[in-house]
């Protein structure tokens, strides 16, 4: 029943329901030949947008990556730089200089009996920067005397290096015996240096 129905509302209203057909047909072509290819081709230049903005942001953090690494290594230059000219001694003559009175010194203020000490040179490289002095001390007090001298020298402003210490058993009533070995570098002097 249903169809004969619309059979004959087509048939009574031809003029109006043709036309209408047309539209919808002409609806549909243009949809699936314009707007949906246009959609995808929309969506798609959505997704290569995200996908270039996620790219420009991690090419912004590589290049903030790479600035801080720049810096970090013009700091450590200059840093490096201060440390040869500020803190390391000039030379062997000012290496010597700098520990010759300073270690006897804090020996003193820190009530530790200095004994005796040797200095040695490390053998230089042909192309070293930097020259390497031994000294070896020989040192007798109490353990707090020592405790003390330890502290001052690591907080002395001259750059010396504990390397080895060497405690001696004692008796009772006698003084610790220690030995101490230091080092300390020094620059080597270059033509044009």
């Amino acid at each position: 029943m249903n169809r004969q129905l619309v059979r004959r509302v087509v048939e009574e209203r031809r003029t109006i329901v043709l036309p209408l057909l047309v539209v919808l047909v002409a609806n549909v072509v243009a949809y699936a030949l314009v707007v949906r290819p246009r959609g995808i081709k929309s969506a798609g230049a959505a997704d290569r947008a995200v996908a270039a903005a996620g790219a420009l942001k991690a090419a912004e953090q590589e290049v903030a990556s790479a600035r801080a690494l720049v810096d970090g290594k013009v700091k450590a230059e200059e840093e490096l730089d201060a440390f040869y000219k500020k803190v390391l001694p000039a030379d062997l003559v000012a290496a010597r200089r700098m520990t010759y009175s300073s270690l006897p010194a804090l020996a003193r203020k820190t009530n530790v009996k200095y004994e005796q000490r040797r200095l040695s040179v490390d053998d230089v490289e042909k192309d070293a920067l930097l020259g390497h002095l031994n000294i070896r001390m020989a040192l007798s007090c109490d353990y707090e005397s020592f405790r003390a001298f330890i502290y001052q020298l690591e907080t002395a402003q001259e750059f010396v290096i504990i390397d080895d210490v060497t405690l001696a058993e004692s008796t009772q009533n006698e003084p610790l015996t220690l030995t101490v070995n230091l080092s300390t570098y020094f620059r080597l002097r270059r033509d044009g240096a």
